[in-house]
């Protein structure tokens, strides 16, 4: 029988971190041919290369575009990534395309699927945002035959999209898997690799929000209440979306100071070794809402980003500010009152569930066009218009 062959798609060390437990089981499978495609952020310096990471570990068939030349507009890296992997998904003609959350390399592939008539495969859709993320999580889901979620509210809101029931599966957010797994570096061994001296510390990360008409005010209020606090930060660079570079130019300028230590990125592990270990995180990263709960680190959420990203209530580690210096500052005052932990996002079985349902589903088997199910209030509501309307 002809193995069932696979196309992930990683952009970011973000979307990498998401996919990486389910790669690795997938490419031990013998009924499985694993590819995985490498594209934006990874091949970038600026942002730590994070390609080398992805070989380190050791992937049977990594592929990296040969001609894609990053710039600092997200619709022309979109159009260089639609044209690149369209060249590659014509090479290797893979079942199934496998993409990951919401941002430009995403919802190249799930495009590049649709037409050349190849199934796509989305982690983590059904999910709402703050920024124009959203938009491309949602386009991402109507583009894909099955869905991978992290909780039953997501399931809902696919349901909600029109998608059918069958086609959605509830398997947590797949790094958790990696993250109560018994591999991870001491922090011990962290510290020492990445020259960490700090004998306490926060996380600091902090992304462009697309949709804000103040970036340059809301980073200098953030900037100012985390050199204003006695804390000891380790700072990791945004993000490559637009306005990055407003941010990388604040952080830039905290390299001399005693208190901070920068990094352009991190290991997967490494990074969550230190999260683990940290006294809160702060900043407007996901990882703060996602990751943070599972260690039951406290996280102070700043601004719009993370907007709806969570059920207010469900996560009681979470303090949500905006971009002025002295709330954020107070918020950093009481972070001891904020350490608990949580399942909401899955408890480190997605990997398996991922793999049970790529082999035994029959959604992988289905036909490639898909039927918008109404919601019984929509078809009501149709019924009720076509009898006023024809009768």
């Amino acid at each position: 029988m002809k193995p069932i062959k696979l196309a992930f798609v990683t952009g970011t060390r973000a979307d990498y971190g998401k996919l990486k437990s389910i790669m690795r089981l997938c490419d031990s499978q013998p009924d499985m041919e694993t590819f995985v495609y490498v594209t934006g952020m990874h091949l970038m310096p600026e942002y730590g290369f994070t390609l080398d990471e992805i070989k380190t570990d050791g992937y049977k068939n990594i592929f990296v575009p040969p001609d894609f030349k990053p710039s600092g507009n997200m619709d022309e890296n979109l159009a260089q990534t639609i044209l690149c992997f369209s060249a590659f998904v014509k090479e290797i003609n893979p079942d199934l395309i496998v993409v990951h959350g919401d941002r430009i390399e995403p919802l190249a592939g799930a495009i590049v699927g649709v037409l050349n008539n190849v199934k796509v495969a989305h982690i983590e859709g059904g999910e709402v945002t703050g920024t124009a993320d959203e938009f491309m999580r949602h386009a991402i889901s109507k583009l894909s035959i099955m869905h991978f979620v992290a909780n039953n509210e997501a399931k809902y809101r696919l349901i909600q999209l029109g998608e059918q029931e069958n086609s959605i599966y509830v398997i947590g957010s797949p790094d958790i898997d990696i993250m109560l797994s018994q591999t991870l570096p001491s922090i011990e061994t962290v510290k020492y690799k990445h020259k960490i001296k700090f004998t306490t510390y926060a996380i600091f990360i902090y992304h462009p929000v697309t949709t804000s008409s103040n970036l340059e005010y809301e980073v200098s209020q953030v900037i100012s209440a985390i050199t204003s606090s006695v804390n000891n930060y380790i700072v990791i660079y945004p993000n490559n979306d637009s306005g990055s570079q407003i941010i990388c130019n604040a952080i830039s300028a905290l390299e001399d100071n005693e208190h901070f230590l920068l990094f352009k990125s991190l290991p997967f592990e490494d990074f969550l070794a230190l999260l683990k270990n940290a006294e809160f995180i702060i900043g407007n990263s996901s990882a703060g809402i996602r990751e943070a709960c599972v260690y039951g680190v406290p996280a102070i959420d700043i601004g719009t980003r993370q907007n709806n990203r969570y059920v207010p209530g469900a996560l009681k580690n979470i303090q949500h500010t905006e971009e002025n210096t002295e709330n954020i500052l107070q918020s950093i005052k009481k972070i001891s009152n904020f350490c608990f932990s949580s399942n909401y996002f899955g408890d480190g079985k997605s990997a398996r569930l991922f793999l049970e349902a790529i082999k035994y589903s029959t959604a992988i088997k289905a036909d490639l066009q898909k039927t918008f199910v109404d919601m019984d209030v929509t078809s009501q509501a149709i019924t009720n218009y076509i009898n006023e309307v024809c009768f």
